[in-house]
């Protein structure tokens, strides 16, 4: 069977159209940090996913294909699932950039243990990357980055359009320096903290030396916690402004995707 058919015409190519127009935008909305994220009831992403596709179906002179259960119709169905993955993966590596910051501070700081489970990711992360995900998070909606966002998925459309255009091998090379990218600022994020954290615990290293009576535990884990909270106080603004950063780069990234 290559294509079911009840019947009812031209309603019913529309509505295969329109089903094949969602399958990018739901790929996309699963694979980005915030409209993926596990506390988002499917049935709001479904709305959302729909809502997005009635605007392209209405602004885009999209096509699905003739035969959408033909091996055709299913190549084109992968094509627009690895679009939509790649536009919402690209904005992940970006949200996952201040996550190994937290990891890097907290090392430091002796905050290892104090995990809790991210209701975003699903998984554990460290107190403090919870800290950093709603930082970010009313920053990237506050800017209207999501809003930036949306519209990158609907002009993917006349970028790639269905069933003509695939990624081809150089945006997988982007999305490998995407995550070099992650790496860079997750370090620009944690320094100014860890540097602080490295003359105290140095510093805590000469005191119990000097004077081996002391508890090096009882001393230096109160006073890296310390020494890391202040230093997190006195680098606000400048986390503020990692964060704005953050928020353009994830919507760059996505956009460079498809830059002809």
């Amino acid at each position: 069977m290559l294509q079911l058919n009840f019947g009812f015409g031209a309603l019913e190519a529309d509505f295969w159209r329109f089903v094949f127009v969602m399958t990018r935008i739901g790929a996309a909305m699963l694979a980005a940090p915030l409209f993926g994220a596990g506390t988002v009831p499917p049935q709001i992403r479904v709305i959302v996913t729909g809502a997005i596709a009635v605007l392209v179906c209405a602004w885009t002179p999209v096509v699905a294909p003739p035969a959408l259960l033909s091996l055709t119709g299913m190549l084109s169905v992968a094509n627009e699932l690895l679009i939509g993955l790649a536009l919402g993966f690209a904005l992940q590596l970006s949200f996952a950039a201040p996550t190994l910051a937290a990891e890097l501070i907290g090392g430091g700081m002796g905050m290892s243990m104090a995990t809790a489970a991210d209701p975003v990711s699903g998984a554990s992360s460290p107190a403090l990357g919870q800290y950093f995900a709603v930082v970010l998070t009313v920053i990237f909606l506050g800017t209207g980055a999501h809003l930036n966002w949306i519209a990158l998925i609907v002009e993917s459309y006349r970028t790639f359009p269905p069933g003509t255009a695939w990624l081809a091998a150089d945006r997988m090379e982007l999305m490998i320096g995407f995550a070099g990218t992650m790496f860079t600022t997750a370090l620009l994020i944690a320094l100014p903290v860890t540097l602080i954290l490295l003359a105290v615990q140095i510093t805590t290293g000469i005191i119990s030396r000097s004077a081996p009576s002391l508890n090096l535990f009882s001393l230096g884990l109160p006073a890296g916690v310390l020494a890391g909270i202040t230093a997190m106080i006195v680098a606000a603004p400048m986390l503020t402004d990692m964060m704005v950063d953050i928020s353009a780069t994830a919507v760059g990234n996505a956009a460079a995707l498809l830059a002809q």
